[in-house]
């Protein structure tokens, strides 16, 4: 990740909600924790939503005695929302690799003492050591995992798995040919101004995400998904470019 203390205030662009960035370097870190929930909340439509989902999907799968992750699990709060759901035991566990969004979630935690079986780790999740698991998440999380290491991650996703565990995996994604994609692009890019971003906090966060944020359509992801092993797959989630994919092993 780039470090944002090493640029000087002229070269940052601004991409809206106190948050700045750099040309093909968007990053987790520097200013964007404390100011993550506001941001996203706006710049991904139907993102609270898609929690509640995730948490009305997880009572098929979690038990007192399951081990839960969220891979990418930036500030925190879908953690923080599944714990409280399942309080009778299951072990939670968010894995981010910047080290700012763990010390950010770990200041939110300490904010809700109800959630004393949460913990937050500073790792890569294409490394870390999974214990045998109920139910994985990955919220907007593999999207930034470089292509060419991304099916290695599903592969150990879907090992570290118990059988009949559940993988929810939620992406923006791409359109399946041009003219598509020219239709979904031109809709998100309303969708941006509606929500109050100016033309060019748009274009600067665009400009950022270059090289960093990588989609694949939903039949790159579905492909994937297979090739890891996951044979029950479905979409469960659309909108506009974003779509949610629910796993069974």
């Amino acid at each position: 990740m780039t470090s944002m203390d090493s640029v000087t205030e002229s070269s940052l662009d601004h991409v809206g909600d106190g948050i700045d960035s750099l040309n093909a370097a968007w990053s987790f870190g520097g200013n964007t924790p404390k100011n993550f929930d506001s941001h996203v909340s706006k710049s991904v439509p139907k993102y609270h939503d898609g929690h509640e989902l995730i948490l009305s999907l997880s009572d098929f799968f979690i038990n007192k005695n399951s081990v839960v992750y969220e891979l990418g699990s930036s500030t925190g709060a879908l953690t923080r929302k599944l714990a409280k759901r399942h309080p009778l035991g299951a072990k939670f566990v968010g894995i981010d690799i910047e080290e700012a969004m763990t010390q950010q979630a770990t200041i939110q935690l300490a904010e809700h003492a109800e959630n004393k079986n949460v913990s937050f780790l500073t790792d890569d999740i294409l490394n870390f050591p999974y214990e045998k698991s109920d139910f994985i998440v990955a919220y907007y999380t593999v999207q930034f995992i470089p292509p060419c290491v991304r099916q290695q991650l599903l592969d150990r996703i879907y090992q570290s798995l118990n059988w009949g565990g559940a993988f929810v995996l939620f992406e923006k994604v791409r359109g399946p040919d041009a003219r598509f994609q020219d239709i979904i692009s031109s809709l998100y890019v309303d969708y941006k101004v509606e929500q109050g971003y100016a033309a060019h906090e748009i274009l600067a966060k665009s400009r950022s995400l270059k090289g960093v944020l990588e989609p694949f359509s939903a039949a790159g992801n579905q492909d994937m998904l297979n090739r890891a092993g996951f044979l029950d797959v479905m979409t469960i989630f659309k909108h506009i470019c974003f779509e949610g994919f629910f796993c069974i092993k």
